[in-house]
């Protein structure tokens, strides 16, 4: 049986689909990359915000009625009943983490333990932490679709681990739904750094990257091992979402502009060579005017060499729902571009201070439109979401590699480099 898959949404997403696979292949399946080949699609679905949704309708459109269809993840877990009636010529629905129930739905069966068959280059992979989240965000829908927060066991993210690096992985990029809640109902504390600790231990993983760590949760133990650490890169991606203290009580954030600002000072206090990426959502339905005006401000202040900005989307059944969604889609766009065109700026700044200076890259791939020019990323760029570097090179690398560089161009979000490897 030849299946293809089709992944939609963020880099959690992307771990249930890679684990889906390797469920199909230990079964028997024949997966193939182009699914006007295969027997049968299987799209994962994202249903976070409307954008979101709107893709995942559109790429189900596209498919149904021409092959066996299957449906599955975060979309359905919340609209499954509306989904069955809108659009019946799909096969069958299924929620989020129902790997057994796709694979028996096409007379498939996972033969013993599967292994996750990895998407990403040779470089990275992500490892998923935990499912779920405990935090009653007046915007997020996530609880309502994936449930409580639910650590994995170390031994289990260990033994994932270790099968990733056998693979030739060299970088792990931690996520969950809040990688800094992590073993507090498992260990009744937060037991991210002893994770950690053991990862590092493993053979050939290089670098480990923390993504999606909670403002409230970044205390100092965890800033100072990553400063002692060789491998825990000094790269934060916390999504802050406002900086307006009116703004973040009204989307029960738990925290308040004093607080940011004390965080970032520790930080960098404590890692002065960090990196942040961080998140905001403009549009809110209590964003007024000068709320907005703060964030321009405060977005200006320099502090991230990466920015994320959302239009706020009003998700049915979320506290915020309640609240109506008073400001115009085009105000909405117009703030996040404007936020963004901001950062831009920054974030040239930031890259024109690296010229000159010299960082290990990691090899994801080639650009074959500049003349098949490697491509890779240092400890500043998170895969997917932050710029490139370009690399000058007279050595054949492969993606995987990890070489000593020198910067030397900045081309807007990117960079450029000289291999200087010895």
């Amino acid at each position: 049986m030849r299946v293809g898959v089709i992944s939609l949404g963020c880099a959690k997403n992307l771990v249930d689909t890679e684990v889906l696979l390797g469920r199909l292949k230990s079964g028997g399946a024949q997966l193939v990359s182009d699914p006007k080949k295969a027997d049968v699609i299987i799209i994962n679905t994202c249903g976070f915000i409307d954008p979101a949704k709107q893709e995942a309708i559109e790429t189900i459109l596209d498919f149904a009625g021409n092959k066996k269809l299957i449906v599955m993840g975060c979309l359905v877990q919340r609209y499954k009943e509306e989904l069955q009636k809108e659009i019946p010529e799909v096969y069958a629905y299924f929620g989020t983490e129902s790997w057994d129930e796709v694979l028996e739905s096409i007379g498939l069966k996972a033969q013993g333990k599967a292994k996750r068959v990895l998407t990403t280059p040779k470089s990275y992979a992500y490892l998923k932490i935990a499912e779920g989240c405990n935090r009653l965000c007046s915007f997020c829908a996530i609880p309502l679709i994936r449930g409580r927060h639910r650590s994995k066991p170390v031994e289990e993210i260990l033994e994932e681990a270790r099968q990733i690096a056998e693979e030739g992985v060299k970088e792990l990029c931690i996520v969950s739904q809040d990688t800094t809640y992590y073993g507090r109902d498992l260990y009744h504390k937060s037991y991210l750094i002893e994770l950690l600790r053991e990862l590092e231990k493993i053979e050939g993983i290089e670098w480990i990257r923390l993504l999606y760590l909670y403002p409230t949760e970044v205390e100092e133990d965890l800033l100072k091992y990553i400063g002692d650490s060789e491998k825990v890169l000094p790269y934060l991606d916390i999504p802050l979402q406002h900086i307006s203290t009116q703004v973040l009580k009204s989307m029960r954030r738990g925290y308040d502009e004093t607080y940011v600002r004390r965080l970032l000072e520790k930080i960098y206090k404590i890692l002065p060579e960090a990196v942040l990426r961080s998140t905001f959502i403009v549009g809110y339905p209590e964003e007024k005017e000068e709320d907005f005006e703060k964030l321009k401000e405060f977005i200006l202040e320099g502090h991230f060499h990466w920015v994320g900005v959302f239009a706020y989307s009003q998700e049915e059944d979320t506290y915020a729902y309640s609240l109506g969604d008073p400001i115009p889609q085009e105000e909405k766009e117009r703030r996040k571009e404007e936020l963004l065109s901001l950062q831009k700026g920054i974030t040239e700044k930031k890259n024109q201070n690296m010229l000159g200076k010299e960082f290990d890259l990691i090899v994801d791939g080639f650009d074959e439109e500049f003349g098949y020019v490697p491509v890779g990323r240092i400890y500043a760029q998170a895969p997917e979401v932050d710029g490139i570097t370009y690399t000058e090179t007279e050595r054949n690398l492969k993606p995987g590699d990890m070489i000593r560089v020198r910067i030397n161009q900045v081309g807007g979000y990117d960079l450029g480099c000289t291999d200087i490897t010895p």
